[in-house]
């Protein structure tokens, strides 16, 4: 049965956009991830018993997937952008399902193949990201390419919140029920059903029609007009990974914050991007990329700061309320990075170049951003997190410095081709 496309999304997709199938798997992908992320950090800091430090070490390899990106799309580059997007599912569903039998003990080495799976679970999100916004890009009108990736993006918000909320009804019934925070039954329970969510996205994905993305993909591409979005994709990458592989750790350690917790934040960061996701896209459309990424400094900093120094600033529960706050500032901070996608997509000359583009740029940022991870369970251990956090500010600033020196004779390049 043919899913049509929603009448509410005319105005922003092509009227021969197909986007059925691509939304459902956005959606129940979304909900897996949602289930997969909600218990992810309680179950490394509190099942398997990983420090801060070796939080860093696990980062760095889970994030190998993101580096070495463009050489594994190298080895397709004959496949179409959604063979691609194909092939990521099946990874994500495979990372989930080793999860949920390392979960059930049927590996003796079990934080050594926690890890290998959340590697191959990241290898499946590395490998979809750059044709996930390519494709929804080439589905939306030319002057729609910001509300198309804010209309996805709201969508897997939308499947993580669900996930989300999932998870605190899991753990709620199972602690009054009986069973503690570290019992493994609410593992195994939230494992099996992001399990069996990302093999219904990917029997769903595999009879997605071949988007109009047909054109054969460099092996590898560097191109100079591209430097500065290489450079944004360092500083940019190498900030939020501070925030992604610590600042859940500092709420569970630092606040005793249990998964019930940890996914009532996240539902809440996903809740805002529901809004704030096409927002967002909007705003980039109608201000430009360039206004985006310079102007959330100021945000940035105080979030940094807040985070790393509220222990000292505050008593415990307020300190407690205003890093919540932070991790929720983060998040919709943190969708300015579609500005970054829409620049290149105003430089580039082909749909072609877009994709070899971002997968390029995402190597780049992981390049440096696995490095950070390390440095930064280091840094928390040697001097804690008011430094760590402190870095992360720096380097926020650093980003919008540079993102102001994009000229505006950049914006039309690709007008003019």
């Amino acid at each position: 049965m043919k899913i049509r496309r929603p009448a509410l999304f005319k105005d922003v997709y092509r009227s021969d956009a197909g986007i059925g199938r691509f939304l459902c798997v956005m959606a129940l992908s979304g909900v897996a991830v949602g289930l997969y992320r909600g218990i992810q950090d309680n179950y490394l800091a509190e099942i398997i018993h990983i420090s801060p430090f070796e939080r860093g070490i696990v980062e760095f390899f889970r994030e190998i997937p993101g580096l070495l990106v463009v050489f594994i799309l190298a080895l397709m580059y004959r496949f179409t952008d959604s063979r691609i997007f194909k092939v990521g599912v099946a990874f994500m569903a495979g990372g989930v399902i080793g999860i949920l039998l390392t979960s059930c003990g049927l590996f003796s080495m079990i934080k050594v193949f926690v890890v290998l799976f959340m590697v191959i679970f990241s290898a499946g999100e590395h490998i979809k990201m750059p044709v996930r916004a390519a494709i929804s890009m080439d589905l939306a009108k030319r002057e729609k390419a910001g509300a198309s990736l804010g209309i996805s993006n709201s969508i897997i918000h939308l499947g993580h919140i669900i996930g989300f909320i999932i998870v605190m009804g899991i753990f709620f019934v199972l602690a009054r029920s009986g069973f503690s925070r570290t019992d493994l039954m609410g593992y195994r329970i939230v494992c099996g059903i992001s399990a069996a969510l990302m093999i219904t996205s990917l029997l769903i994905v595999l009879a997605l029609q071949e988007t109009t993305l047909k054109s054969k993909r460099r092996r590898l591409y560097f191109a100079k007009k591209f430097h500065k979005y290489y450079m944004l994709e360092v500083f940019y990458g190498a900030r939020k990974q501070i925030f992604l592989t610590f600042a859940p750790y500092v709420l569970i350690l630092y606040y005793n914050a249990d998964p019930a917790i940890m996914s009532l934040l996240y539902a809440i960061c996903a809740g805002f991007g529901i809004f704030c996701g096409p927002l967002m896209g909007k705003i980039i459309d109608k201000l430009g990329y360039k206004i985006v990424m310079v102007s959330d400094t100021i945000i940035l900093v105080l979030v940094c700061l807040l985070y790393g120094f509220s222990h000292r600033l505050f008593p415990s529960g307020i300190a407690f309320l205003v890093v919540c706050c932070n991790f929720v500032l983060d998040s919709i901070i943190s969708m300015a990075s579609m500005a970054s996608n829409v620049y290149v997509q105003r430089i580039s000359s082909s749909q072609e170049e877009i994709t070899a583009t971002l997968s390029t740029g995402i190597s780049v940022n992981h390049f440096f951003s696995i490095f950070i991870a390390l440095l930064g369970g280091w840094i928390w251990k040697q001097t804690g997190i008011e430094v760590l956090f402190s870095i992360s500010a720096f380097l926020g600033l650093l980003n919008s410095a540079y993102a102001a020196t994009i000229k505006k004779s950049e914006e039309t390049v690709k007008d003019s081709l």
